[in-house]
């Protein structure tokens, strides 16, 4: 929702001004005109702190984002225009973000401009490959299918991304539990014996010395552990938004053992599957790799993907850069090398990411079933250590006083 200035007259002549809220321009006139108001001048106001609508996360749930486009597809098949089609999509849409920017492409499309260009002034909602997708649909006159694909495309990212992520929780969250528990122990429950551990005298094993030095450093210096999580935080932030050194995190995650390898099937899996994508709506190549090269959400994969496009400009073959590469298989270099000979590849990166696909969540699954036992033995063993610590003195005592 935006908010629009505007100048105008009632319907007694007076000069009114003020502000309005409206999806777009077109919305907030017809609103003063039913309050009886002619407008003359209508301007979107720029936003600040005060009228900035805050957006927490992702503006558009993958969900939602799939829906739209299954919708789309739909009405377009029934027979309704373009327009027709984006204001009743604009209408009954759950995201108020989706909902704003319908407003304003259907704006543009009333003012005589394509749909794929009314997108392309929305970025941050419609990614490049929609933009592309859409504009060569429009082109070729198939532009239900094409929103029909991006659907089908949408909902495998999303399924493979919740499929890592889902593998990743479990470790994560006992991690965290474990910190904490941790955290607890050592501040609260092991300074109630560590007086009654030295006024009983005698020499302490050495694991009670640790834990009861941990136990002070925890009391004293808490507040360089949050120092620390703050730093960490930080440099992570730096680090993925900067190509350089997101280059080699990306690197190091993928030599990571086991995780490493789910992570090279996934990003293997939304390459294949995006230029497949491409390919089948007829968007160039080149244009392609371009695209592929800045949603693939891996450096090291877009390294190798703008080599093979340096390498088809250079007149060469695409898999040329993938075969000198460890990130990709045999499998994927020669899968794509009969696309290109057959005229195919469009086919060929489909069952490729079709197959890798499979792979992340057979993966997934098995990982999840190693991981349980092997977290709660973890954690089991970090809590079983402070409480070990504080029990083997105190039966010392025990069989001092007997």
């Amino acid at each position: 929702m935006a908010q629009f200035s505007y100048v105008g007259r009632d319907k007694n002549g007076k000069k009114r001004s003020g502000s309005i809220l409206g999806l777009s321009k077109r919305e907030a006139v017809l609103k003063l005109k039913e309050k009886g108001i002619a407008v003359t001048e209508v301007q979107e106001m720029k936003q600040t702190l005060l009228n900035k609508e805050i957006n927490i996360g992702k503006q558009v749930k993958s969900q939602q984002f799939v829906i739209f486009l299954r919708q789309f597809a739909t009405l377009l098949r029934a027979g309704v225009s373009v327009v027709d089609s984006t204001n009743i999509l604009s209408a009954q849409t759950e995201s108020k973000a989706l909902q704003k920017v319908l407003a304003d492409v259907e704006e543009e499309l009333r003012s005589g401009n394509p749909l794929s260009m009314a997108m392309s002034k929305h970025r941050a909602i419609f990614p490049p490959i929609v933009i592309n997708m859409v504009s060569a649909g429009e082109a070729g006159g198939s532009l239900d299918d094409t929103l029909d694909q991006l659907a089908t495309f949408f909902e495998k990212q999303h399924y493979t991304k919740q499929k890592i992520i889902s593998a990743m929780m479990y470790p994560m969250i006992v991690g965290v539990v474990a910190v904490f528990v941790v955290i607890f122990l050592l501040a609260k429950v092991v300074p109630t014996f560590a007086a009654m551990l030295q006024d009983a005298g005698g020499e302490l094993p050495g694991i009670t010395l640790f834990v009861l030095g941990a136990s002070d450093f925890m009391q004293e210096f808490w507040w360089v552990l949050l120092l620390f999580g703050l730093l960490i935080y930080l440099a992570l932030i730096f680090t993925l938004r900067n190509k350089a050194s997101k280059y080699y995190f990306d690197y190091v995650l993928l030599k990571v053992p086991v995780f490493g390898k789910l992570l090279q099937k996934s990003a293997i899996a939304r390459m294949t599957r995006t230029l497949s994508s491409l390919f089948s709506s007829s968007v160039p190549i080149l244009q392609s790799l371009s695209i592929v090269e800045k949603v693939v959400e891996n450096e090291v994969v877009s390294r190798v993907i703008k080599e093979s496009r340096g390498a088809l400009e250079a007149g060469q073959r695409l898999t040329e850069p993938m075969k000198k590469h460890w990130i990709f298989p045999p499998l994927v270099t020669q899968m794509i090398s009969i696309g290109e000979e057959t005229g195919s590849l469009d086919e060929m990166l489909a069952k490729v990411a079709d197959f890798y696909e499979k792979e992340v969540e057979t993966s997934t699954d098995r990982l999840k079933a190693l991981i349980e036992p092997l977290m709660i033995v973890f954690l089991a063993s970090i809590v079983g250590t402070i409480v070990i610590s504080i029990i083997v003195p105190m039966f010392e005592v025990y069989k001092t006083i007997g």
